[in-house]
């Protein structure tokens, strides 16, 4: 079966010859007439609209008392005693207390930390994440360590005093996008 291709093609040719001319109709001859009927019966309804608009404008009954106000009426206005003086004790005694609060000191630990951000084969990779860090305004440093699988670039920033310090810094390069970083103790 072949398949038939109908966009290709073409259209087939039109044969004007077939073509059987309508006789014009003798209402599309002239232009649409307008329904006269239904004109009549609209100018009626609104004659009569305003013929009961007119006979109901003076059949209001009128109000014996005048216009009935909805607001009260006003009363004259009784004079508001005069505001008493207000005297806070607080002024007065608070000057004379003291309050004293303990507040227990942190305990320094002797314990030092270090945040290791990378771990590279290349020193060049190392180089770029500390130029990194110091556009932070961090100062990191590059440590060689030799393993059983080969040497490593490590980039660390530190030591840190607390591990406050640690999250601080942390937080600031989670900032840049090095999200890779560890808090670790200080024992290099």
């Amino acid at each position: 079966m072949a398949q038939r291709d109908y966009v290709s093609r073409g259209r087939a040719p039109q044969n004007n010859k077939n073509r059987k001319k309508k006789p014009p109709n003798k209402r599309d001859a002239g232009p649409p007439s307008v329904p006269w009927v239904k004109v009549v019966i609209v100018f009626a309804l609104l004659i009569g609209f305003g013929v009961f608009l007119w006979s109901i404008k003076d059949n209001a009954e009128p109000q014996a008392d005048g216009p009935v106000s909805v607001l009260p009426t006003p009363t004259p206005k009784e004079e508001l005693p005069e505001l008493p003086e207000e005297e806070w004790e607080y002024i007065k005694t608070l000057p004379g207390y003291e309050v004293e609060v303990e507040v227990a000191e942190r305990e320094k630990s002797d314990k030092l930390y270090l945040l290791q951000c990378g771990s590279f084969r290349t020193r060049s990779q190392a180089e770029e994440m500390k130029a990194n860090i110091a556009f932070q305004g961090l100062e990191a440093q590059i440590r060689p360590s030799s393993g059983s699988n080969g040497d490593w670039f490590r980039v660390i920033l530190g030591p840190l005093q607390s591990k406050r310090d640690a999250e601080a810094a942390k937080h600031t390069l989670r900032k840049i996008n090095i999200t890779t970083c560890m808090i670790l103790y200080w024992n290099l």
